[in-house]
């Protein structure tokens, strides 16, 4: 593996960390659209991330950063503040980013065009 690729990964790590802080404070804020932007959000950096690194661990770096974010902000502080309230649109961002992540990881590939699927013996 080369530096470049490693790099990218860590990149798609920090984005996917970064998507992660936005949507929890976007989901709360704009409740209906925000969620779906929030989730739309993930999607966007799980899937590009899948493709430009042409692997499923291209989706699996951004989602891993998504889900460290996601669970770090949902633990309480000393002084009783928190990111995500106790409804229905913090639990819905939660289970579907995890959902939306998986997904995107474990898509299987298309071949490009105009190649011919091989069989054995042929």
């Amino acid at each position: 593996m080369t530096t470049g690729r490693l790099t990218a990964y860590a990149v798609l790590f920090v984005l996917g960390a970064l998507v992660g802080g936005a949507g929890a404070l976007v989901q709360a804020a704009w409740f209906p659209a925000g969620l779906l932007l929030a989730l739309l959000g993930v999607a966007a950096v799980c899937y590009g991330g899948a493709k430009a690194l042409g692997s499923r661990a291209g989706a699996a770096a951004p989602g891993g950063g998504w889900l460290i974010a996601v669970i770090l902000l949902t633990a309480t502080r000393p002084e009783g503040d928190f990111v995500f309230g106790a409804g229905v649109g913090s639990y819905m961002f939660l289970l579907g980013g995890m959902i939306v992540a998986v997904i995107c990881a474990t898509m299987t590939r298309v071949p490009p065009p105009g190649v011919q699927a091989a069989r054995l013996g042929k």
